[in-house]
């Protein structure tokens, strides 16, 4: 018996998308007399190759138009692949559109019997399940009214309760944890740790690097460019998505060159080896190199001081430390601040840099918030700060 549960060998998909869109009984007619539709062809997925071992919790991630849920889609065989080939080996549940067979003008309950048939459940099966869907759902006092009197999330959460009844091998996931209120997605995720403990087969599609590292085994990455994609070990994975998702944004502060004696000549930001650049991992040491120029001839100031501030994307300030009591000379050009170990969380984060005379009384120049760098983390943590604090048991 074969220990793969899916395997996907060189699959392409693409779109067609045309030009000029007939939205009218009228306009169809009148497209008869005009020359024949044009069309853009989106290349979707080009030469995907993976395969899921049974039992596997398996990962798939990148940024939005990647081809997550097209690839998803081609599994549970709502698409046909271009070129390729997809094998399944065993029975298949797809979450993807949960409810698609729901019908609005029903209840909740004529629903739940309606959906349980179209998983393949005679009645009295599902007058076995019926209890422990609604409970699963909470949606007792609600199950003999419409199902257009429910809000959207509540459809999700019954269709979903409806479909972990299914007795499949294979499950495909599509962002299901994204929905409802925090207290049902506790209870998915206590759902999903139980399927960790069987042999099912699990592919799942999310954005949630913190539910990537919390069930997945391994993990798929896509990307446009086609120099990422490939199998992740978890943490891997969840690094290199956060490097695709950082994009250099316009800047927030201005530069306010005032340059009144002295002036800040350039500003570098310096990893571990050396190397000049705006991407750090969190605990990697980071150097602030700042240049200053005191090539005017008239200044009288024999020494400055340097003031750093640190904010994140919601201009909240983190860190502000300066060079006061530490005075420089003028005859220095070159000023380093040496941060051993990043303590910043991942995202992205803005510097600013002041240059003040001795007594930090009079600013000679500022570039505020005009230097921004990315942190990233080779897993999922929580906060701004990451406090290395040590766990003891007495």
């Amino acid at each position: 018996m074969s220990e793969t549960a899916i395997k996907v060998t060189n699959v392409s998909k693409t779109f067609k998308l045309p030009h000029e869109k007939k939205s009218s009984v009228k306009g169809l007619f009148l497209g008869i007399f005009k020359p024949k539709a044009t069309y853009d062809r989106q290349q979707v997925l080009d030469g995907v190759s993976f395969e899921i071992k049974k039992g596997e919790f398996f990962g798939i991630v990148g940024r939005n138009g990647s081809g997550k849920s097209t690839l998803l889609k081609l599994l549970a065989g709502i698409y046909s692949p271009d070129k390729g080939h997809i094998q399944i080996n065993g029975k298949l549940t797809p979450f993807i559109e949960l409810g698609v067979g729901f019908n609005p003008e029903l209840t909740g309950r004529e629903n739940v019997y309606l959906n349980g048939a179209l998983l393949g459940f005679n009645r009295s099966e599902m007058d076995k399940m019926y209890n422990e869907i609604v409970e699963f759902a909470e949606l007792e006092k609600f199950m003999d009214q419409k199902l257009k009197n429910y809000s959207s999330g509540m459809q999700v959460r019954l269709a979903f309760s409806i479909a972990i009844q299914a007795q499949s091998d294979l499950m495909l996931i599509d962002e299901v944890l994204a929905v409802g209120d925090q207290g049902f997605q506790e209870k998915c995720y206590r759902y999903f740790s139980d399927v960790k403990k069987t042999d099912k087969t699990v592919v799942f599609v999310t954005h949630d690097m913190g539910s990537v590292e919390r069930f997945c085994d391994r993990v798929l990455l896509l990307d446009k460019s086609q120099t990422e994609n490939g199998i992740y070990k978890v943490r891997e994975a969840v690094s290199q998505y956060n490097q695709l998702n950082y994009q250099k944004k316009a800047k927030k502060g201005s530069q306010v060159r005032t340059q009144k004696n002295l002036s800040i000549e350039a500003v570098k930001l310096v990893d571990k080896n050396g190397k000049v650049t705006d991407k750090f991992m969190q605990g990697d040491p980071l150097t602030i190199q700042i240049k200053v120029d005191e090539s005017q001839k008239n200044t009288k100031l024999k020494a400055y001081v340097i003031g750093l501030a640190i904010h994140d994307n919601d201009d909240i300030s983190l860190a502000g430390p300066n060079s006061l009591g530490h005075t420089f000379s003028t005859d220095k050009k070159i000023v380093e601040y040496n941060i051993p170990s990043i303590p910043f969380n991942l995202g992205e984060y803005y510097l600013t840099v002041a240059l003040y005379n001795e007594d930090a009384t009079e600013i000679q120049d500022l570039i505020d918030k005009d230097i921004s760098f990315f942190v990233n983390t080779k897993e999922v943590k929580h906060g701004k700060f990451v406090l290395d604090g040590i766990w003891k048991n007495h």
